[in-house]
Formats: structure tokens, sequence, C-alpha cells
């Protein structure tokens, strides 16, 4: 959105976001955190709301007519606005690729009818879609700009009183009810069999919005209190001081590599959920690191695999051995590499691709 209005002076914003989009001018139609669910038994019992949200947004986009509209992610819900759409004459923009190469590659068709031009974050994703006739921008990814290799350890340490002996254990539960739920009682007690190995482990969880009382109630009985970090200062800090980190799958383990802490993936979905994905799936890992490296740089611990021993396990290593540590940050550079768009920011490259889409409509308007 900032690169935008560096671009098209006068541009103004509607639709559903953030805290930070707010920031930058936009009105939130409803809570974005809404459409923060995750797999069919999160789903289901919304499944009425999601319904009318959808016809909400709809009628809304129809009054306002604008120049373009931008879908971001979240494509069970995006992509079907599109769907009923793009027929109408709206012009439609999709923020990150659909990952249908990894799991449902048939319906790549189903993408062209609802997509003008896809804004692909992952250097292979371009051809894929681009051999279903859709045009594809590969813009490079958010990531490299979330500020995740700025942090100050120095001042995070001193902030908390650390001491020269104490390693920095970062914990990421996730920011849906659905993962905190099934991951941070795993996560804990995975803890707390490291901290049996290694007592000079210091543990500090991250904060997401959506779930931060969960995630406090949830910590409160481990035997060592952990710090909480909230704002993305604090989190940057607290990712400069770690010593190694237990994530949950998803964007935040490349936000790990951008940072340099060496980790160990953790993830578990409902059971039905699962089960299904199985069928489907079509690739090796399920982090983004080892998918663009080739090869597993982060150990995954996934559903029957995620349990407190196997985790803990896999970090001691990253505690005790410069080699393992070594060897990820190894990858991670070669991953990063990866990650950057052909010239400039990914911010700015999605811009100019968003700008390209406008095509004919004069940028005088000043909607989007």
């Amino acid at each position: 959105m900032a690169a935008l209005k560096r671009r098209l002076p006068g541009v103004t914003f509607a639709g559903i976001g953030g805290e930070r989009m707010a920031a930058e001018g936009l009105t939130s139609l409803f809570p974005m955190r809404e459409l923060s669910l995750m797999g069919l038994i999160e789903v289901v019992p919304n499944l009425r709301r999601l319904l009318r949200r959808l016809d909400e947004v709809e009628a809304d986009i129809l009054a306002r007519q604008p120049a373009v509209l931008v879908t971001i992610d979240a494509p069970s819900f995006t992509l079907r606005i599109a769907a009923r759409l793009r027929p109408r004459g709206i012009r439609v923009v999709h923020y990150v690729a659909p990952q249908l190469w990894a799991w449902r590659p048939g319906r790549v068709k189903k993408i062209a009818q609802r997509v003008d031009r896809l804004l692909a974050l992952l250097p292979f994703e371009p051809p894929f879609f681009e051999a279903a006739g859709i045009k594809v921008s590969f813009v490079g990814h958010p990531v490299l700009e979330s500020g995740a290799d700025r942090g100050d350890a120095a001042r995070f340490r001193a902030a908390h009183g650390l001491g020269p002996a104490e390693q920095v254990l970062l914990v990421m539960p996730g920011s849906r009810r659905g993962e905190v739920a099934r991951l941070l009682p795993v996560f804990g007690a995975a803890v707390q069999r490291l901290l049996a190995a290694e007592p000079g482990l210091r543990p500090v969880v991250a904060l997401a919005g959506p779930v931060e009382e969960a995630v406090r109630q949830g910590t409160a009985s481990w035997p060592v209190r952990p710090i909480l970090v909230r704002s993305q200062a604090a989190k940057q800090d607290a990712y400069a001081a770690a010593a190694a980190g237990l994530i949950k799958s998803g964007t935040s383990s490349l936000e790990m590599a951008v940072a340099g802490v060496p980790h160990v993936i953790g993830y578990r979905v409902n059971p039905v959920t699962a089960a299904i994905v199985r069928r489907l799936i079509k690739v090796r890992f399920a982090s983004l690191v080892n998918l663009l490296a080739e090869r597993e740089v982060v150990p995954e611990k996934l559903q029957e695999g995620c349990t407190p021993e196997a985790l803990a396990a896999a970090l001691l290593p990253l505690l005790r051995d410069p080699a393992a540590v070594a060897a990820q940050h190894e990858g991670f550079a070669e991953v990063v590499a990866k990650l950057r768009p052909p010239e400039g920011l990914p911010s700015e490259a999605a811009a100019a691709a968003v700008v390209a889409a406008l095509g004919g409509i004069d940028a005088r308007l000043g909607k989007s």
C-alpha cells in the first residue's frame, strides 16, 4: 500500500485488513481475524457467517467499482470473491499464489478463470501457473522487508537481565486459535524436557494479537516463566538474541531464516484434516525453507511426529553443536537469495505489478 501511494498519488483503499493496513489508510469492512480459520473442523461451524461475509464483501466492492481488486492470500475466501466479481468487470490481482503445486494442481484452471494476474512469492511458482495461461509476476517474498534481521541482541539481553550463560529459546506457536490449542501444550512439554537437559535455557514466546490471552494462560504453568514479547521491535530483538527456535510451520520459518535463527519445525492439524491432506500432498516438505533448499535444512516434526520427545531431541544439537548451527545458516543463505525479486524490494515489485495490471485504466482515478 505504501509503495502504491508512491506510484499513484491520490490512490485510496477500501477492503479488509489489520492494523498495519489501517495505518496506510484502510478502514476495514469487518475485523480481519474473522477470516483467520484453518482446517475443515474450524471452518465448518463458521460456514454460515463466512457466507454472509462473502455477500457483504461482494456488495461493497460492486458499490465502489474499484479500479482493481487486490485479493491477498486466504484463497478459500478471496478467490470466491474473485470468482463472483471478475465476470462482472472487476479487474483482479491475487497476491500470494495459492500453493496448488503442493497439493491441488488440478485446480489451477479455476484460478485462470478468477484472476487477471497472480503475484508469486516463490521463484518456482511462475512456470506452474503460466502453463495454465495465467499472467504471473514473481515479486519476491515480503519476509525480506519484515525487519526480522534488524534486532539488537544486547538490548534484549539487557532489558530482561539475561546472564552470559543463559541461552534464549524462541517459541512461536502460531497466530490462530486452533494452532495454539494444538501446539502450545506440546511445545511447553518440549521446553520442559529441554530445561532438564539445559538448565540455563530461557524460553521466549512471541505473542500474536488474536491469541495473546490464550498464550499467556497456556504458558503460566511452565516450570520457567517465559519472557513474552508482543511488539514487532521486541520480537526482532528476541530473534537476534535467540540461540535456537521452536517454530510452527508456515511463514514463521522463512522469518527465522532471514533472522538467522536455527530452528525446528513442529505442526499438528486436526486428524481429519491431516488424513485428507496426506492423500493430496505432492511435495516432500512442509517447510518453505526446505522446499526452497530442496533438502531438509530444518528438521520437521509433523502430526504424530510432533511430540515433546522428538522436538526436544531435534533442538538439543542446535543448542550444543556449532556444526549443526552452521549447516542451517548455510541453508538459510541459499533460501534468502532465492526469495529476492529480480529488481528492488518485494513491496515495490508488487506495487509495480498491480499498476501493470491496471493496463489502460487512468491512474489519476485514485482508486484501488
